[in-house]
């Protein structure tokens, strides 16, 4: 381990033999961090957390700190982040809340950019990009490969679905489907990110029917219930990566973003 002078390292913390935590970094009690991860400077992480292998926190970040939620009251509750993570300046993530499951989970391989908030509760993917300033309220789920714009906001208890795309300075109040893109105050449809689809490598045949998906639910006047038939009877037999949008279009509890 490479740990700074400076540095103050609570005894019951567990650190890979290759940590390197850097000047004025407070790791406090219960806070577990895996082998390659490097805290830079005035870094403050408190526990229970546990942190996985390759990490990179940015000075002043701020990562398993009490939640916001005026209803906590101290209890015991948790976070865990995967692996291969960068946290840059000033973000901050907070622990779980009883009210829910008590645990707010991070995977692998994501970006969070400058001054990002995640909430208590929240559960997000793998290889999502939150832009600078991005915030996530409590309880908000995020799937696989989800970007953020900057300054976005997203309301509590919404889902997000994987490969969705949100433009800078959305306001997010509903759900967003998987593959949609959307943008705005507050934020409306504007298609699916098929230009992701496109450096995924997915076929045009793929594509163009996630194209008729999309026109289905948004521009053929619908109900939902209808749209979600339609879908399960003209489009999941030929295209299966149609089922991720159809879930997250079933599972949506707050309506979803038009």
């Amino acid at each position: 381990m490479k740990i700074h002078p400076t540095a103050i390292i609570d005894s019951s913390a567990i650190l890979a033999d290759d940590v390197i935590v850097g000047a004025y970094s407070i790791i406090g009690a219960e806070v577990e961090l895996g082998s390659g991860c490097e805290i830079s400077s005035h870094v403050v992480i408190k526990g229970p957390t546990k942190i996985g292998k390759n990490n990179r926190i940015f000075q002043f970040a701020t990562v398993g700190d009490d939640c916001q939620d005026k209803k906590y009251k101290g209890e015991r509750t948790f976070l865990e982040i995967g692996d291969n993570n960068v946290i840059r300046e000033s973000c901050t993530i907070h622990r779980g809340t009883v009210q829910d499951n008590g645990i707010t989970r991070i995977g692998n391989n994501n970006l969070f950019m400058v001054n990002v908030h995640i909430a208590h509760d929240c559960v997000v993917g793998n290889d999502c990009i939150f832009a600078n300033n991005a915030g996530l309220a409590g309880h908000v789920k995020v799937g696989d490969g989800v970007i953020f714009g900057g300054n976005t906001g997203v309301h509590q208890f919404c889902q997000i679905g994987s490969h969705a795309m949100m433009g800078g300075a959305s306001l997010v109040l509903k759900d967003i489907p998987a593959f949609v893109m959307v943008s705005g105050n507050p934020a409306q449809a504007a298609g699916m990110n098929f230009e992701g689809m496109r450096r995924r490598g997915w076929s045009s045949e793929t594509i163009t029917l996630l194209k008729r998906a999309y026109k289905i639910v948004y521009r053929q006047g619908l109900t939902l219930d209808v749209a979600i038939q339609q879908l399960e009877q003209d489009i999941l037999p030929v295209c299966p990566e149609a089922a991720l949008f159809i879930d997250t279009l079933k599972s949506a509890t707050r309506g979803i973003t038009r």
